[in-house]
C-alpha cells in the first residue's frame, strides 16, 4: 500500500503524487435546467466545518491521525475554507522580500525550517450522496497552502504542491459505503515555499472551495477553445479540443445575442479537434467586452445526454506586429493595476461580493488591466474579467526574492532560486501548466507571466517556452529578464519595476526591439501617486511603451481589535511576528477593509480615462484614445460654473470615431458677467452597464477663466487700543487682541465669541507619508519639524525681554498692522515674519515671509497653522475636490464648492500620515452645527492656497503608528499655506519628490490669505 513520507516535503522535485492532470475550468451540468440556474448536481460541497489539530511542527502532529480507528470527532472545530491563521492558529505574518524563517533557522535553498513550521491536520467525515453512489469519486481543492498530504479511510492518496492552482485526486478505489474519514495534512512550509515568497501575508490552510465530484458516463475532462481573428478581422476561427473520458456524439451551438451562429454534430473519442469559420465576429475588448455563447450538449453513443457544457467565448486576435502589442489590429495600452487576492476578513480567501466590488471600482475608474501579483487567483476573477471587459496577465506561482536578495548582498548566485538548477525545473513546467491548463479558455488573458522577482535564467526560460509552444495566440511576460540578460528572449516585451520617465525614454532610445511595460509602477502606499501622469502621457508619445501596472490594488490589512475591543486594520508586526516588514503591505488605491475607493483613485481614474476633452471659453477639443467605440455611445454634458455654482448646463452630441479627434463649439455662449468661470465638458454612460450606472461619468475636462470686476474698498475703519502688553483692534462685530508677551495672536473675537484656541504660528511640516519615511525626508528636512515646534518671537541671544520680541504697529487710515518676528531654530540661525492686517469688516490679511537661508534648503510646508474648536467640524471649500488633492496629485480633480466633516478628511491610510489636503483653495469655511466660524479667503495677489482642516497637528498624526493611536479630539487644526511639496509616489524607498513639485527656498517666500469670523 502507498504511503506517505514526508521527508520528500523537503526534495523540490516532489510537487505532486497521485494527484491528477491539470485541466480546463469549464463547469459541466447534468441538463439543460441545471445549466440556467448554474447548479450542477455532479458536484457535492465539503465546504463547512471540519475537525482540526494543530500542531507546530511535524514531530508534534498526532501520527496515524488518518487511520479510520482514530477517532477525531472531539477534536476542534475549524471553517473550511479558511486560512488556519484567521481562525485563531498560529498569527498572520506578514513579509515582503525576506524570508518568514530567516534569523530563526538557518536553512538553504530546498530545506524547511524543522522547529517552527505548522502542520494542520484536517478530517471531514461525509457520506457519499446517493445520486454519486456506484460512479467514479473525485474531490477537488481549489487552493491549498503550501503542500498537502491526502488520505481516504487510511489509505494514502496522493500529495500536492502550488498554492494558488487545484489540487484533484480519484477517490474511487478507497471510498466505501456509509460513512468515510477524509483526512488531509496540510504543510505551511515546503520546498517549493522557497518559490513562494510574494509580498503577502504568510498563511496556510485549506483556503480555497473544496467539493466532489463525479463524471458520467461520457465526459469532456479537458477542453480548449480559440476563438481567432484573421487578420482581416473580418472572419474568424474557432477551434475547440477535446479530451473525452468514453464515446459518444457532441452537440455544439454557438450563439450570439440569442441568434444561432453554429450548430453542428461531431463524433467524440478520446482527443478531438473541430473548427469552424465565423463570419464578421464581433470581437471582445476591455471597451466592449462581446460574448458569444457556446453550449456542448454530450451524448453516450445511445444518445442519451450526459452532461451540459455552457462556456463564454470571446473573439480577439492579440498578437505582436512590427514590435508593437497590439488587440484586434489596433496598439493596446494598459492601463493597468497589480492586484493581490486579499480580504481583511479572510486574507486570500474573497468572496464574490468583495470580489465584484473591486472589478467594479476598476471599470468605474477606467482601470483596464489586472496582474494576478503573483500567483493565478481563484477560478470566478476570470469569468468576471471576460464579463466586464478587464484584460489579465495571469501569472504563474513563482517569486524566490528572498534568495535573489541573499545573493545581492552575498554576491553568491548559487542561493538563488530556480537559476539554472535543474531539481526546480519540473516543478516550474508543472505550477505553469497547471494556470495554463485551468486558465485557457478565458478572453480577458492576454499574457502568461512566468513569475515575479525570481531573477533569471534556465529553468524560467523553460517556463516560458512552454507557454509559447502551447499557447501561440498569446504572449509571454517576466520581468526578471532585466537583471540577468542571459536569456533575454524569456520575455516578449520589455518588463521592468519603478522606472523613472526618463529613464524608460533613455532605454527605448538605445533599444526599441521590444514593446515596454511597467509591470509595477506608481507605488500606492500610504499618500502617494504623485505624478502619475507623466507615466500616462508617455503613452500618447513613445509608440513603444505601451503603459503599466500600478502597484497595487488593496492594502493587505486585517481586521483586529485593540486592547479597547476597538476594531482597527493591522498590518505586518501587529500579531506579535517577527521577521516583518511592517506597513509594506499597505500600497492599495483601494482600503482594506470595506475596499473602498482611496483618494488616489480620483487621479487614477483621470489619467487612465480614455478620452480627453481639451475645453476653452466656447469651444472643445474631443480626443478619443478608445481604440474600438465612438464618443456617441456616451452622453457629453456642458456646464457652466460661476464662482463654484453651476449657472448653466447643455448638452453635446459627439461623435468622434476611435483613435480620432474633433473640435465642437460650445452649446453654451462666454460669460461676460464679473466672476471666475469653470467651463466643464464630461462623458457619461448612456446606459447601464454590470458595472455601472447610466449617468456614471467616464471622463472630463475643464476650463477656468475670469471676468474681472473692480476691487471694493472696505469704508469701515477701526479702533486700536495699545498698551504696554497688548495691542487691541476693535471694529463691528469683532476685537481681536495682539499678544507682545505672547508673541502672536491670543484673542479673535466674533459676534462677543471667542473663535480661537491657540495662538496661529507659521508651519513649515507635515506628517511625513511613507513616500516621506522611505526617502528619509525626515532626516533631510527635520529642522523644518523644529522650526515649526519651537520658533519663538523672542531672540535668546538678547535675553527673555530683548527688543527683537515687540512688533511691530502700523496704523493705516481704515488698518491696523501687527508683524511679528520669529526666531527659528535652525543650524543656522533663521526667521521669518507673520503680520496681520486689520480692517474695519473683521477681515484680517496674513502674511508670512521667510528669507531663505541657503544652508537650509528646501521644505515640506509655507503656511500657517490655527486651531479651534472642535465644535467646528463642518468644512466648505471652493478650490479642488472633491478628494484630497496635492500640486503633484490634482488633474483629476474639479475647481468646484465641495463640503464634508472635519474628520472625513483623515484618509484612512493604515499609518497616520499628511492627508487631506486641497489645493487651489479661493476660500473656505470651517463651522459648527449652526453656521458660526471662520472663513478664510486667498488673497488676490498671492492667488489660490493650499487649505486643511483636520483634527490633529502634523505632529498628533506624525507620533501615531495606527490611527487607534492617535488622542482624542479636542481642536479643529486649520492650515492655510501657499504650497506644500509634492508627495512623490514612484516608489516608496527613495524616490524623492519630482523637482518641480517641490517648495523653492531660493528666493525671499511670501504668502497672504484673510480670514474673518461668520
Amino acid at each position: 500500500m502507498k504511503t506517505f513520507d514526508y521527508s520528500l516535503v523537503k526534495d523540490p522535485q516532489y510537487f505532486k503524487d497521485g494527484r491528477m492532470d491539470a485541466h480546463s475550468d469549464h463547469t459541466y451540468y447534468r441538463d439543460g435546467e441545471e445549466a440556467k440556474e448554474k447548479e450542477t448536481s455532479f458536484r457535492y460541497d465539503l465546504n463547512g466545518i471540519w475537525k482540526f489539530h494543530y500542531a507546530r511542527n511535524y514531530g508534534s502532529a498526532i501520527p496515524e491521525f488518518e487511520k479510520t480507528e482514530y477517532c477525531c470527532k472531539d477534536w476542534d472545530d475549524i471553517r473550511v475554507p479558511a486560512h488556519i491563521q484567521m481562525e485563531g492558529y498560529d498569527v498572520p505574518q506578514y513579509a515582503n522580500v525576506q524570508y518568514p524563517w530567516e534569523g530563526h533557522e538557518d536553512i538553504h535553498p530546498g530545506e524547511i525550517p524543522e522547529h517552527f513550521n505548522p502542520v494542520a491536520s484536517y478530517v471531514k467525515y461525509f457520506e457519499v450522496p446517493e445520486e454519486m453512489q456506484g460512479k467514479r469519486l473525485f474531490i477537488s481543492f481549489q487552493g491549498a497552502e503550501s503542500g498537502i498530504a491526502l488520505w481516504l479511510n487510511g489509505h494514502f492518496v496522493g500529495y500536492s504542491e502550488d498554492s494558488f492552482t487545484p489540487s484533484e485526486f480519484e477517490l474511487t478505489e478507497y471510498v466505501k459505503e456509509g460513512e468515510n474519514k477524509l483526512a488531509a495534512q496540510v504543510f505551511k512550509w515546503t520546498a517549493s515555499s522557497w518559490c513562494e515568497d510574494q509580498d503577502f501575508f504568510r498563511f496556510s490552510g485549506i483556503y480555497r472551495d473544496v467539493y466532489l465530484y463525479t463524471v458520467p458516463e461520457v465526459h469532456v475532462y479537458d477542453l480548449q477553445i480559440r476563438a481567432i481573428p484573421d487578420e482581416t478581422l473580418s472572419a474568424a476561427a474557432l477551434e475547440i479540443r477535446t479530451n473525452t473520458w468514453g464515446k459518444g456524439e457532441v452537440k455544439i451551438t454557438l450563439s450570439k445575442d440569442g441568434k444561432t451562429v453554429i450548430e453542428d454534430k461531431k463524433a467524440l473519442d478520446g482527443e478531438e479537434i473541430y473548427a469552424w469559420k465565423v463570419e464578421n465576429p464581433v470581437l471582445w475588448s476591455a471597451e466592449d467586452p462581446q460574448l458569444y455563447d457556446l453550449t456542448m450538449e454530450i451524448y453516450n453513443e445511445s444518445g442519451e445526454l450526459q452532461e451540459v457544457i455552457p462556456q463564454k467565448v470571446g473573439f480577439r486576435r492579440f498578437e505582436m506586429k512590427d514590435g508593437i502589442m497590439t488587440l484586434n489590429g489596433k496598439r493596446i495600452v494598459f492601463k493597468g493595476v497589480n492586484r493581490h487576492e486579499f480580504s481583511s476578513v479572510s486574507g486570500r480567501h474573497v468572496s464574490e461580493e468583495e470580489l465584484r466590488k473591486d472589478l467594479k471600482i476598476m471599470k468605474q475608474n477606467n482601470i483596464n488591466a489586472i496582474r494576478t501579483c503573483h500567483y493565478p487567483d481563484a477560478s470566478r476573477i476570470y469569468q468576471l474579467c471576460d464579463e466586464y471587459g478587464i484584460y489579465m496577465i495571469d501569472e504563474t506561482n513563482l517569486e524566490s526574492h528572498g534568495s535573489w536578495d541573499i545573493a545581492e548582498f552575498t554576491k553568491d548566485y548559487t542561493y538563488v532560486v530556480p537559476h539554472d538548477k535543474p531539481e526546480w525545473l519540473d516543478m516550474l513546467l508543472d505550477r505553469a501548466n497547471s494556470m495554463y491548463q485551468r486558465d485557457k479558455n478565458h478572453a480577458a488573458i492576454l499574457i502568461w507571466s512566468c513569475g515575479n522577482e525570481s531573477f533569471g535564467g534556465k529553468d524560467i526560460f523553460e517556463m516560458s517556452q512552454f507557454f509559447h509552444k502551447a499557447d501561440p495566440t498569446r504572449l509571454v511576460h517576466y520581468e526578471g529578464v532585466c537583471h540577468d540578460r542571459r536569456y533575454n528572449d524569456t520575455s516578449d516585451m520589455e518588463s521592468q519595476m519603478y522606472p523613472s520617465v526618463e529613464a524608460i525614454k533613455e532605454f527605448l532610445a538605445k533599444d526599441n526591439s521590444k514593446p515596454f511595460v511597467c509591470c509595477e509602477y506608481t507605488h500606492a502606499m500610504g499618500n502617494s501617486c504623485g505624478a502619475m501622469h507623466k507615466y500616462t502621457d508617455l503613452t500618447d508619445t513613445e509608440p513603444k511603451y505601451q503603459g503599466g501596472f500600478i502597484w497595487d490594488y488593496i492594502d493587505q490589512s486585517i481586521y483586529k481589535k485593540d486592547r479597547y475591543g476597538k476594531e482597527f486594520q493591522a498590518y505586518g508586526g501587529d500579531f506579535g511576528e517577527r521577521p516583518t516588514d511592517y506597513n509594506f503591505s499597505g500600497n492599495g488605491i483601494a482600503y482594506g477593509g470595506n475596499r473602498d475607493a482611496s483618494p488616489k483613485m480620483q487621479e487614477v481614474k483621470f489619467n487612465y480615462q480614455n478620452i480627453t476633452a481639451e475645453v476653452s471659453a466656447d469651444s472643445v477639443k474631443v480626443i478619443n484614445k478608445n481604440l474600438f467605440v465612438n464618443t456617441d455611445i456616451f452622453d457629453c454634458k456642458v456646464t457652466v460654473a460661476k464662482d463654484g455654482k453651476v449657472i448653466r448646463k447643455a448638452s453635446l452630441a459627439t461623435a468622434v470615431a476611435p483613435l480620432s479627434e474633433e473640435v465642437y463649439a460650445l452649446p453654451l455662449a462666454k460669460e461676460e458677467k464679473p466672476g471666475e468661470y469653470a467651463v466643464t465638458v464630461s462623458f457619461h454612460l448612456k446606459e447601464d452597464k454590470v458595472w455601472a450606472e447610466a449617468g456614471h461619468e467616464v471622463a472630463f475636462g475643464q476650463y477656468i477663466y475670469k471676468v474681472e470686476a473692480p476691487k471694493k474698498a472696505c469704508p469701515e475703519g477701526v479702533e486700536v487700543i495699545r498698551s504696554t502688553h497688548n495691542i487691541g483692534v476693535r471694529g463691528t462685530h469683532f476685537e481681536v487682541l495682539f499678544s507682545v508677551l505672547n508673541g502672536g495672536l491670543v484673542s479673535y473675537k466674533y459676534a462677543g465669541k471667542e473663535m480661537i484656541e491657540a495662538i496661529p504660528k507659521p508651519n513649515f511640516w507635515r506628517a511625513p507619508t511613507d513616500n516621506d519615511c522611505g526617502n528619509l525626508m525626515g532626516m533631510r528636512y527635520g529642522q523644518w519639524k523644529i522650526a515649526s515646534m519651537y520658533l519663538s518671537h523672542k531672540d535668546f541671544r538678547k535675553g527673555p525681554y530683548g527688543p527683537g520680541n515687540v512688533p511691530e504697529v502700523e496704523v493705516n487710515e481704515k488698518t491696523v498692522k501687527v508683524t511679528y518676528t520669529y526666531l527659528m531654530p535652525t543650524t543656522p540661525t533663521s526667521e521669518c515674519k507673520l503680520s496681520y492686517e486689520v480692517f474695519g469688516d473683521g477681515r484680517v490679511k496674513t502674511t508670512l515671509t521667510y528669507d531663505p537661508v541657503k544652508e537650509l534648503g528646501d521644505m515640506p510646508e509655507f503656511g500657517v497653522i490655527f486651531k479651534f474648536n472642535a465644535d467646528y467640524d463642518r468644512v466648505e471649500w471652493y478650490g479642488l475636490g472633491e478628494t484630497e488633492t496635492y500640486s503633484d496629485r490634482k488633474k483629476g480633480a474639479k475647481l468646484g464648492i465641495y463640503a464634508n466633516k472635519v474628520a472625513d478628511n483623515m484618509a484612512r491610510y493604515m499609518v497616520p500620515q499628511e492627508c487631506g489636503a486641497k489645493e487651489e483653495v479661493r476660500w473656505a469655511k470651517v463651522t459648527d452645527r449652526k453656521g458660526r466660524g471662520m472663513l478664510f479667503e486667498m488673497d488676490e495677489h498671492n492667488g489660490p492656497m493650499m487649505f486643511s482642516a483636520l483634527p490633529y497637528t502634523p505632529h498628533e498624526m506624525e507620533n501615531a503608528m495606527h490611527p487607534y493611536e492617535l488622542p482624542e479630539v479636542h481642536y479643529t487644526v486649520v492650515r492655510a499655506a501657499k504650497g506644500q511639496m509634492g508627495i512623490g509616489g514612484d516608489d516608496s524607498w527613495g524616490a524623492r519628490t519630482h523637482e518641480e513639485y517641490l517648495l523653492k527656498t531660493d528666493k525671499k517666500m511670501e504668502f497672504s490669505f484673510v480670514f474673518k469670523g461668520i
